[in-house]
């Protein structure tokens, strides 16, 4: 690995990208045990997809029935990738009615 000017090793960028994504999962993670629903979601979209965490449906699963229990429509975006939410879906849904 090349170093900076100050000595230290440059890390790939890969490794950077990486080691944010599972940040922001266990950011995200903290403020949905808070109660936070679309953090909820989030969450659940993370551990299907296996966006920051290891793929887990089941615990995938939880956490979207935790969201639903306030807004029934998450469910509709439950498979979807993180960060897709339940008013892009119906404004999918809208799109293709015309």
């Amino acid at each position: 690995m090349e170093a900076e000017e100050g000595g230290e090793p440059r890390l790939p960028l890969s490794v950077v990208v990486s080691d944010c994504i599972k940040r922001w999962f266990q950011d995200t993670l903290k403020e949905a045990r808070t109660g936070d629903i679309n953090m909820q979601v989030l969450v659940a979209q993370m551990y299907y997809s296996g966006y920051g965490v290891a793929r887990d449906a089941n615990k995938g699963r939880i956490w979207i029935t935790k969201a639903s229990r306030m807004r029934s429509s998450v469910w509709k975006v439950s498979n979807k990738r993180p960060g897709y939410n339940a008013s892009d879906s119906d404004s999918d849904e809208m799109a293709g009615d015309s």
